[in-house]
């Protein structure tokens, strides 16, 4: 069992959600952290300033943002998932990676590689004013605006979702700061080890490409 004293989670809150089932099976917790952790955690946040998705070892932060990534992988939360979606997440890889930055190309709709089971984001933003960047629960794949749920990503609000074919979502097109967690349950340690290389390789060059601009202007 896990130190739950440390726990960041807001569990009783995660266990209480509601599952939806249509169009695909999901939740959404608004704290999903413990109250007045939320502060913390954002400030100690990576610092990413360009798009796209980035590996926790491609990026550097502080000690209560670890205290947060400490409390993703443990049995607690790993049961809370296998009960409300029906599958075995219990010994499944973990992937983490994180966002901060979103491109006006960015949220385009998609749904989920078919090597990840489950799909869980937690956002790290003080605050949500805009009206774009809110995650949609999506009915197709053709239409943005036909959406069962809509997702402000505020300080600690949780989605997470089970992978399937129809599991369509994205955003709004939206420019700026917009930070998030992405955590999935992998189908076996291949499919980690190859989407944490295609992240770690992305991330090198989007750093080659920054420093580069930077010598030149």
């Amino acid at each position: 069992m896990s130190n739950l004293q440390n726990n960041l989670l807001n569990l009783d809150a995660l266990q209480a959600a509601p599952v939806e089932q249509e169009p695909y099976p999901f939740f959404i917790v608004d704290r999903a952290l413990q109250s007045g952790s939320e502060a913390k955690v954002i400030e100690d946040f990576p610092n990413i300033n360009m798009g796209g998705s980035f590996n926790l070892s491609d990026v550097s932060y502080g000690p209560n943002f670890k205290l947060l990534l400490d409390s993703l992988d443990t049995p607690e939360f790993r049961k809370i998932l296998c009960d409300k979606f029906d599958v075995d997440v219990m010994d499944l890889p973990m992937m983490i990676t994180l966002r901060g930055f979103s491109r006006q190309k960015d949220g385009r709709i998609h749904s989920d590689s078919k090597t990840k089971v489950l799909t869980i984001l937690i956002y790290m933003n003080e605050d949500w004013p805009a009206e774009t960047g809110r995650l949609r629960v999506l009915r197709s794949q053709t239409d943005m605006n036909d959406y069962t749920a809509e997702v402000t990503p505020g300080p600690g609000t949780l989605f997470a979702f089970k992978v399937t074919d129809n599991g369509w979502h994205g955003y709004p097109s939206f420019e700026g700061k917009r930070q998030s967690i992405q955590i999935n349950f992998l189908t076996n340690t291949t499919a980690n080890a190859k989407h944490q290389f295609f992240h770690g390789l992305s991330a090198m060059w989007k750093k080659l490409k920054h420093k580069s601009a930077d010598d030149d202007y």
